[in-house]
């Protein structure tokens, strides 16, 4: 299907369910896609930072791009992420992504060499002509080095080089510069999952949440009460998500990173949720110890989903 005149709403970025030996388990694949699309969700982001990208092979990428598509059948808008260092290397992962049935591409800056301004607005240009296709501006300065400024974003999303904008800078500055002054029909998209009350009220579109794998339902309550207006049950909600959002914490920094943390605690609740086979994730990353899996189904019982 082609997008909408402007994405909003809950857009999850699905997490890839791998096998004990590492493959793409396709079978719990969509068992998620199920229950993401269950709860309404109004569009899926495949191959983002919570699918594991940095982690899966070119063939693992477009194996999870055929079977999500394939399922939903155009039901809803699928985002396809191409992401990789350098533009030529992006267009290709957006060609196959594009070719395997996605809708869109959402791709970050250039990264692993220091990129100047304006390289990364000629890396959005080129891909843009590259592709045909509508692109996404992920601004992700963590992993990627550079941070997008309201400038270089306004400026591409007015020559109508991008389709949008997901957001996990955390910077919430630069957030409500780009929605005072975006063009119609530009999307501006939260990524983080514990201020979306604060984004929708700035008047962000939507939000790509991680913890929305989880527990969508959630997610798309607060997102409703938001757009009614119901601000003290979307704070309610959002209290709740952030509570939720503890998992994350299970695993110890004495002996993995917070990457390995974060997946492996979402891969551990769906498995406890019953919604994909395996809570394995892609190495190097480290797996959640059996007591650590316990402290994750914790949060998930004072939350009401076990």
């Amino acid at each position: 299907m082609s997008l909408p005149a402007r994405l909003t709403g809950v857009i999850p970025p699905v997490c890839t369910p791998l096998t004990p030996d590492g493959d793409v388990d396709t079978g719990s694949l969509i068992r998620l896609v199920d229950h993401l699309t269950g709860a309404g969700v109004d569009a899926l982001f495949v191959l983002g930072s919570t699918s594991e990208v940095a982690f899966l092979t070119d063939a693992q990428r477009r194996t999870v791009v055929r079977t999500v598509t394939g399922h939903v059948a155009g039901a809803i808008p699928v985002l396809a992420g191409a992401i990789d260092m350098t533009t030529p290397r992006v267009a290709e992962h957006a060609r196959a992504a594009l070719a395997a049935g996605a809708d869109a591409v959402v791709a970050t800056a250039p990264f692993y060499t220091r990129t100047h301004p304006a390289e990364i607005d000629r890396h959005f240009r080129l891909l843009a002509a590259a592709t045909g296709a509508p692109v996404l501006a992920y601004d992700l300065p963590g992993s990627v080095h550079s941070k997008l400024g309201a400038d270089l974003v306004l400026g591409l999303a007015g020559d109508g080089v991008l389709a949008g904008l997901k957001d996990s800078s955390g910077d919430q500055g630069t957030l409500r510069e780009v929605i005072a002054a975006r063009v119609p029909g530009f999307s501006v998209l939260t990524g983080s999952e514990l201020l979306v009350d604060t984004a929708l009220l700035m008047g962000a579109d939507g939000v790509v949440p991680g913890l929305g794998n989880v527990d969508p339902h959630g997610y798309v309550r607060l997102v409703r009460h938001c757009a009614a207006g119901e601000w003290d049950r979307a704070r309610a909600e959002q209290e709740r998500l952030c509570a939720l959002f503890g998992i994350v914490d299970a695993g110890s920094p004495a002996r993995m990173g917070r990457g390995s943390a974060g997946i492996g605690a979402f891969k551990a609740a769906l498995r406890l949720r019953g919604v994909i086979d395996h809570a394995t994730t892609a190495p190097p990353q480290i797996p959640l110890s059996e007591g650590e899996t316990d402290d994750v189904a914790k949060r998930l019982t004072a939350a009401g989903l076990l």
